[in-house]
This record gives C-alpha cells, sequence and structure tokens, in this order.
C-alpha cells in the first residue's frame, strides 16, 4: 500500500465485489477522495445495498480516511427523454441510485442530464428536473446530486451553463441546496469551453451564470478530440487536446483549490499504475508553482 498523501485529488475505483471494498482501492493509489458505481451501470436491474454491506462501507471509509466520497449514476438514465416509459424508467433508477448513495453515506451522485430526443431542448431541461424533484422529494438525505457537464453529442442537454442553471432553477427553491456541478474538464472543451487559450473567461462564465459556491466536483479529463469536437472521450493528463496546462493552471487556482478533483482517465492494461502516472503529473503541476 502506497503512502497516502492527503489532498483533493482522488478517481473513480472499482466496486468489485461490493462498494465495502472501494475504500481500500483508493488506499492502492494514495488518494483521500473517490468516486465509485453502486450498481453496474449498464443495467436497468436495481440491487439492493444491505445494511451490513453498508456499515462495512462506512467502517472502510473510516479506516481508509475517505474524506469526500460519491458515485456516478447509470448510463442508461435519461431525464430528459420525452418517452413516457423511458423517463419512468429512468426515474425510478435514478431515485433507486439516489437511495443507495444516502443510505451509504456518499457525499455526492454525479448524473447526466440526458437526451431531448425531440430536438426540445427546453421540454428536455423540464422534464430532467421533474425528474431529479421527484426524487429529491421521495428520497430525504444528506447526498448532493451533482448535474455533469456534458460534451454535447447529439441532442444531448446540458451543455451549457445555462442549461444546467436551467435545471437547478426548475427544482422546488427548498430542494436547491441539495444540487451543484461536476465540471468534467473533456466535455468542457469539447463543449466549447475554451480551457487551453481562455481558461479565465471559462471560470468567470461559469461564475455569473452558475456561480462558483455550487461547483462541487471536477472530473479531471483530458480530451482525445479535438475543441469543440461535441465527443466524449478521456485521454491521459496531458496527453490529449487540452495538454497539460489548463491542468496544472486548475492545480494552481485558488478558487478551485477546495473543490474535489477525480479521475477517469483511461486505465488500460496498467490499472493503478495509470492513475498513480496521472496524480503524480498533477501533483507536479502544483508543486511546480
Amino acid at each position: 500500500m502506497m503512502s497516502r498523501v492527503s489532498d483533493e485529488l482522488g478517481a473513480h475505483v472499482s466496486a468489485s465485489g461490493g462498494v465495502q471494498f472501494a475504500p481500500e482501492r483508493a488506499a492502492e493509489i494514495a488518494v483521500n477522495n473517490i468516486q465509485l458505481f453502486t450498481k453496474q451501470p449498464s443495467r436497468w436491474a436495481e440491487p439492493k445495498i444491505e445494511q451490513e454491506t453498508a456499515d462495512a462501507f462506512r467502517a472502510a471509509r473510516e479506516e481508509y480516511e475517505i474524506r469526500f466520497a460519491g458515485a456516478h449514476d447509470s448510463y442508461l438514465i435519461n431525464l430528459s427523454s420525452p418517452d413516457k416509459r423511458l423517463w419512468r424508467m429512468s426515474q425510478r433508477c435514478f431515485q433507486g441510485e439516489l437511495e443507495r448513495c444516502c443510505l451509504l453515506g456518499l457525499d455526492f451522485m454525479v448524473t447526466h442530464p440526458g437526451n431531448a430526443t425531440d430536438g426540445n431542448e427546453s421540454a428536455g431541461l423540464e422534464r430532467n428536473a421533474r425528474g431529479v424533484a421527484e426524487s429529491l422529494k421521495a428520497v430525504q438525505g444528506g447526498t448532493q446530486i451533482l448535474l455533469e457537464l456534458t460534451a454535447g453529442s447529439g441532442t444531448s442537454v446540458g451543455a451549457t451553463f445555462e442549461n444546467l442553471q436551467s435545471i437547478i432553477e426548475q427544482i422546488p427553491e427548498d430542494q436547491q441546496h441539495r444540487l451543484g456541478i461536476c465540471f468534467d474538464t473533456c466535455h468542457a472543451y469539447s463543449a466549447g469551453y475554451d480551457l487551453v487559450n481562455d481558461y479565465d473567461s471559462v471560470w468567470v462564465r461559469f461564475d455569473e451564470v452558475i456561480g462558483l459556491e455550487r461547483l462541487g466536483l471536477i472530473h479531471m479529463n483530458d480530451s482525445k478530440h479535438p475543441f469543440e469536437s461535441r465527443k466524449d472521450r478521456h485521454e491521459n493528463i496531458g496527453q490529449g487536446t487540452l495538454g497539460p496546462e489548463p491542468f496544472q493552471r486548475i492545480m494552481l487556482d485558488e478558487r478551485l483549490g477546495h473543490v474535489p478533483k477525480i479521475l477517469e482517465t483511461p486505465k488500460g492494461d496498467e490499472g493503478n499504475t495509470a492513475d498513480i502516472a496521472n496524480l503524480d503529473l498533477l501533483r507536479r503541476f502544483r508543486a511546480s508553482a
């Protein structure tokens, strides 16, 4: 097991064999912050997490000193869908994800806003907000829902700060404190937010439209595709089209110092070795100041 480095960096880790093993896997790559799946993300099946498993996860989280832990919801969920059957399936799945997160005591649950396949973006945003609001009303707990900025491919919604703010504004005011934003660097660049050539303006715009106080998480991913490609393909830090500079600036940006930063970079055949290399590079960026 590696010597632990206490900072805001982390990674998406495997929950294979049970979520209770995820904290130990975080220790193997020397991080205090993790993201995981509470179920297989490409299946509708809704597993039940027993109290014994939840207790084991909480104990492991304490043992391995995990400060910030959360989940990414199912890739099948589409709360922006105009299809009533798919929308209801998505809402039930989303609610199930939130229930598991609250049972485990997770700090956050990241969700993609989905696809308005009828081409009606505003209606898609309203449908998404309605599904989120239903779930928040049904599930009480401390887990915060983080709306993830998307790359903007096809009919997806959520590729602009305005889209994300629209969803938040359509949630009942007494529930809005349970919402935040996950900013994915790959998605942002692909969607048209130029972190390479206009870094400061991106964050000024974020603060103007949403407010930096809503920023709950940054997914640290380079991109395999060019600026404004609308494509979501992650690359290792500094090896994609963003290159190293935006990541160095994020690591040195005092406004973002408290925000957890989670890797979703390719592991390939290297597994933990790939995560460790990316984490080491990010730490070197900060040390270069």
